[in-house]
């Protein structure tokens, strides 16, 4: 994994904390003015350290003094996000740091990770814990909602702390990951639950675990008959892609079939460190699969929604969900409305592959679950036929088989003139088709190149 700005191989890292890197740094124009900001704050590093995931975690932003540089926080400004922390703290990696345009203030990026006072303005907003996934726990840290499938939050620790996060409600309680003890309590519910055939482990992030417990909690799910499948959730290819090291990989392919999803939301995350972290995986036959989060102000266009799922084809990860960002105190302001996340499908179906379409979907407030939305395609419906719409605004009409004279049917057909959607009903005609649409035009300048052709 390459150092995306200049190092020097044969020094060592320094030994200071971020904080005090930052002191010896005089004003915003000397941090954002002119070379790279990583140097300034990390003079010396080198690739070694850079790449290295442990060094990452230890130089991670989550003080006050950090937010005071980057943000250029007045005095009076200070107090505010120092309240602002101690109910929703902060972490952000060196890495994910290095990915911010500090010369545009709503940068996507930026918007994910900074900590940002309407987190507090919002708090009145949304629920603590709108999925109830707390009434839904069986045991500490294990949510049975679904059928056939258990949630395990076996970490309250991330390497980032993303700010739209639907269980900040967890971030009170600091940095933990569940005993050995609570891992077997799962475990055993599982065991003794044989309906259960897949565990979706999920934090915090998972994969900042001890890798010898991880692999522990994921051999004995294994050993139960009834279940067929391991799920990882973790933000770690996007965040700190350095973490995924041979090492982490080789212990994940042991306990296939297993499947990871991540969450990429916005182009700029598809970097040549996130696509390596994913390869290893996929190389390994662990598929990656992704999980964006709607979100105001990152990803809420059309022609960004397009370019991150056209990105994450090109590296070999499925577009799978689209999530409505959910109604969670202190996240109120990345929220859009839903009709947002049915127009970005809308955009997608027919003008791109179905490989880089999600689903979109709510996860509905007193524990419902997931539900799609989609845009309408089904128009209207009668016992013979349905009024199908298609991403262009071509009205088809569908003959749906059923029970039926097909002599008779034969001699209705066609009859009459084309009228509208009431005509396409009554028999008469197949589609009704715009005139104005790429492919009409190329269907007709084909018809008319064939014509030519048969006259000369």
């Amino acid at each position: 994994m390459e150092l995306r700005f200049p190092i020097k191989e044969e020094e060592e890292p320094p030994g200071d904390a971020v904080s005090s890197s930052l002191a010896s740094i005089e004003g915003e124009a000397s941090l954002f003015g002119g070379g790279n900001i990583i140097q300034k704050i990390w003079p010396g590093i080198t690739a070694g350290q850079w790449n290295d995931w442990k060094w990452q975690m230890a130089n991670r932003l989550r003080t006050i003094d950090d937010l005071v540089m980057f943000l250029n926080l007045k005095p009076y400004q200070v107090a505010k996000y120092k309240s602002l922390i101690r109910v929703f703290h902060f972490a952000i990696t060196p890495y994910y740091l290095s990915l911010i345009d500090w010369f545009n203030p709503e940068d996507p990026i930026r918007r994910q990770c900074m900590p940002d006072l309407r987190e507090m303005e919002f708090q009145i907003v949304g629920d603590f814990d709108p999925l109830e996934e707390d009434l839904d726990t069986q045991v500490p840290g294990l949510v049975h909602r679904y059928p056939d499938r258990v949630l395990a939050v076996v970490t309250n620790t991330c390497c980032m702390y993303c700010r739209h996060c639907t269980r900040k409600r967890i971030w009170s309680s600091g940095e933990s990951v569940r005993s050995k003890q609570e891992l077997a309590s799962m475990v055993n519910y599982v065991r003794a639950t044989p309906e259960v055939r897949e565990v979706i482990i999920s934090g915090g992030d998972p994969l900042t675990m001890n890798l010898d417990t991880l692999d522990w909690f994921m051999g004995e799910l294994q050993r139960i008959s009834h279940v067929e499948a391991i799920r990882i959730g973790t933000r770690v290819p996007v965040v700190m892609p350095m973490r995924i090291t041979d090492d982490l990989v080789k212990m994940l392919a042991r306990h296939r079939p297993l499947w990871l999803n991540t969450q990429f939301n916005h182009p700029r995350e598809v970097t040549p460190e996130s696509q390596q972290a994913c390869d290893r995986l996929l190389t390994a036959g662990i598929p990656v699969s992704n999980q964006s989060v709607l979100l105001r102000g990152v990803n809420d266009s059309i022609e960004t929604m397009r370019e991150l799922c056209h990105a994450l084809q090109r590296i070999m990860v499925r577009p799978y969900y689209l999530f409505q960002c959910d109604p969670v105190r202190g996240v109120e302001h990345f929220r859009t409305n839903v009709w947002k996340g049915i127009e970005i499908i809308e955009m997608l179906r027919g003008y791109t592959g179905g490989l880089c379409i999600p689903s979109f979907v709510v996860d509905t407030p007193g524990g419902g679950g997931k539900i799609p939305l989609q845009p309408f395609y089904l128009l209207s419906a009668t016992d013979k036929d349905i009024l199908l719409r298609n991403y262009e605004g071509m009205i088809v009409k569908y003959f749906n088989p059923q029970d039926v004279d097909f002599g008779l049917l034969k001699k209705s057909a066609m009859n009459g003139k084309y009228g509208g959607t009431a005509q396409l009903l009554k028999g008469n005609g197949k589609a009704l088709v715009p005139e104005e649409t790429p492919r009409y035009r190329r269907r007709m300048k084909s018809s008319l190149l064939q014509i030519k052709e048969e006259k000369a």
